[in-house]
């Protein structure tokens, strides 16, 4: 089993924490184009869609080591404790996401909104890794960005208002909040562990995602545009965003990614925009300098290169 003694034997050096911080950095916009592809999908269920996407993001991942010539078997070979987080991670989150917005039952806003609270997991929970500090401007950083994400998720004027007899949908999306807040700090535990291995957590996704399919849901066939819209969150936001993630949670700088994760919503809104899907407003924009703010205050270190 590989100890945190493994992970920090070696320091990387301030370039190389850029480099994979900036490396994990180009997730968030593919994180942020889910949406839109979504929407372009037609209804299909959830764990159908998991299924699909996550198997083509095995396929991508497998194809993409092949053509570089790496070892896309060896890197499986972990011990148990590295499946458990991989595959809770990956799985875990999507499960309780889904459940949380399946017993909402109006509630959607408020559970969009606790959803966006595993950035701020991230932060919390990077301060309990060997050698990790929490700075005033990663707190402040990561309250910006919580500001923004609220700002946007509420500012279509309906409100937030949370109610007791919404708290199995609450603790549910807290859960999933909490699950990748977790899987993403302990994969730093891991740090030895090949990304490649990310391919087999998506593997056994599918798999789980296919089984719940199942047996809760009923088979919707893409039509039209739904194929190509499904074949790029397979290979981006649901595929290769989850191995660049993997890098940067494990050399890059944790706390700064973290509060860099709230521009998911606002790029998110925006690209709708662009789409003629959704409209602007004064929210949009200052949800995105809010968050770009906080941004700015929790990479401040990794800018000046301390």
């Amino acid at each position: 089993m590989t100890t945190a003694a493994d992970t920090l034997a070696s320091a990387p050096s301030a370039s190389d924490v850029r480099r994979a911080t900036g490396i994990a950095a180009a997730a968030i916009p593919l994180w942020a184009a889910s949406s839109l592809l979504t929407s372009l999908l037609g209804g299909i269920p959830p764990f159908q869609l998991v299924a699909s996407t996550f198997t083509l993001a095995f396929l991508a991942g497998t194809l993409a080591g092949l053509a570089r010539g790496r070892d896309v078997i060896g890197p499986l070979r972990q011990p148990w404790p590295v499946w458990l987080v991989g595959v809770t991670g990956l799985f875990g989150y999507h499960f309780f996401y889904f459940l949380a917005f399946g017993i909402a039952h109006g509630a959607t806003v408020e559970v969009n909104l606790l959803n966006y609270l595993w950035p701020l997991f991230i932060v919390l929970f990077s301060t309990l890794l060997p050698g990790e500090r929490l700075k005033p401007g990663h707190v402040l950083g990561a309250l910006c960005g919580l500001a923004g994400t609220a700002l946007i998720i509420t500012g279509r004027g309906e409100g937030v208002s949370l109610v007791g007899e919404q708290l199995p949908a609450y603790a549910a999306v807290v859960t999933a909040a909490v699950i990748w807040g977790a899987y993403s700090v302990l994969s730093r535990r891991f740090g030895s562990v090949p990304t490649e291995a990310v391919g087999g957590f998506c593997l056994v996704t599918a798999l789980l995602a296919l089984l719940c399919h199942l047996a809760f849901e009923t088979t919707v066939m893409p039509q039209g545009v739904a194929w190509p819209a499904l074949l790029a969150l397979g290979i981006g936001p649901f595929g290769l965003s989850f191995f660049l993630w993997d890098h940067g949670m494990k050399r890059g700088d944790i706390r700064a990614l973290g509060v860099m994760s709230y521009a998911v919503p606002p790029a998110s809104t925006l690209l709708l925009i662009l789409f003629g899907q959704a409209t602007g407003g004064w929210t949009v924009w200052t949800a995105c300098a809010l968050i770009a703010g906080g941004a700015l205050l929790a990479s401040w270190d990794l800018i000046r290169g301390k």
